[in-house]
């Protein structure tokens, strides 16, 4: 055994260390953001933000050109009445796109909820109540067929919904016989079949209750999207399946739900179509799923999903009906119309995909 003493360990040796170490945080940022890129950082953080200054500058530009005529009450509250079934319809696609995915059947299952809502009324006697009833459950299940096939057999959104679509607008011929249910029978014996129909009047401003409730709608998803768990999750599917998994989320629960309610959205735009025309008509709204993948498209929401505000949808829409209204007062031809929108449409990738590139 050794005589020699133990040398007292330097238990407290790190803390002199520490005292001397740096206390600077550590930075990514290998330069200063010029003006660009930090507009870049906002447009990223903000996505609703394009298509609100698009929206903005399209109100400028038409009210400067037709001064009074465009910029009245009733002119104004005539686009939102315009929009607001493809902003209802669009509310829907929106939460299927933000899961990267796309719902081609949106239009044709409004249709068939609409004519299930006036055939049940009138073909079979039931009361109005149990036939909306009816025709909001057919479009949950519709949407939730999508869901099963695209979550549980892991088929492509596009296939699925591309084959719902045909498979309900045949449904829909061969079930109403391609007749339809005018609007004077419906108000003598259906009247609540064309509640959304009916108006608010303030001073000029003409309100339906078809757009009352898309903007109810709207504000509620987009509280939901912002303000819980569900939204978040959504979000973390749309952006990276697989990581959302891992971190758990029921990736396979999520979109038979999202798809799901989007067919029970569906369901209600149909509702409120019946309101909009005043009929049940089998051919109504057959252009519903491109207006809608149009709007939300605009709207700054990214066809890979995981990016995007169900705000910019809306500002997607409302830019359609101003472009639409204004270049009609104007007096042009309305295939410049949608030459405008298809332009609009191809600059709204080309924004997202450059905003993106944040992300990187």
């Amino acid at each position: 055994m050794s005589d020699q003493p133990v040398r007292a360990q330097p238990h407290n040796e790190f803390e002199k260390v520490l005292s001397g170490s740096s206390t600077q945080v550590a930075a990514f940022d290998t330069h200063d953001k010029s003006a660009l890129e930090k507009f870049q950082h906002f447009l990223h953080s903000s996505p609703a933000a394009v298509p609100l200054i698009v929206l903005v500058l399209s109100l400028i530009i038409f009210g400067l050109l037709l001064g009074g005529k465009f910029f009245s009450a009733f002119s104004l509250t005539l686009i939102l009445q315009q929009v607001a079934i493809v902003g209802i319809v669009g509310a829907a696609q929106s939460l299927v796109i933000l899961t990267a995915g796309i719902d081609l059947s949106v239009g044709a299952i409004m249709v068939l909820s609409s004519v299930i809502m006036g055939q049940f009324t009138f073909r079979y006697g039931l009361p109005a109540e149990l036939s909306i009833l009816c025709g909001l459950a057919v479009g949950a299940f519709c949407g939730f067929i999508n869901g099963v096939l695209v979550s549980r057999m892991r088929l492509p959104p596009f296939i699925v919904t591309l084959g719902m679509w045909q498979i309900v607008l045949a449904t829909n011929f061969l079930y109403s016989a391609n007749e339809t249910i005018r609007a004077q029978d419906i108000a003598q014996q259906a009247p609540i079949l064309q509640f959304f129909g009916a108006n608010l009047r303030i001073g000029n401003a003409v309100f339906t209750y078809g757009v009352i409730a898309m903007v109810l709608l709207v504000a509620l998803l987009w509280y939901v999207l912002n303000r819980t768990a569900w939204g978040r999750h959504l979000y973390a599917v749309g952006d990276d399946p697989d990581a959302a998994e891992l971190a758990g989320v029921n990736v396979k629960r999520m979109l038979t739900t999202v798809y799901t309610l989007s067919g029970l959205i569906c369901a209600f735009a149909g509702w409120a179509l019946i309101g909009r025309i005043g009929s049940v008509s089998p051919t109504a709204g057959q252009f519903a799923n491109i207006e809608s993948i149009t709007a939300v498209v605009i709207g700054g929401l990214s066809l890979f999903g995981g990016r995007g505000s169900i705000m910019g949808m809306i500002f997607g829409a409302l830019i359609v009906g101003v472009f639409s209204l204004g270049l009609r007062l104007i007096g042009t031809d309305p295939q410049w119309t949608y030459l405008l929108i298809g332009v609009l449409i191809i600059m709204a990738v080309a924004i997202d995909q450059w905003i993106r590139k944040v992300a990187g």
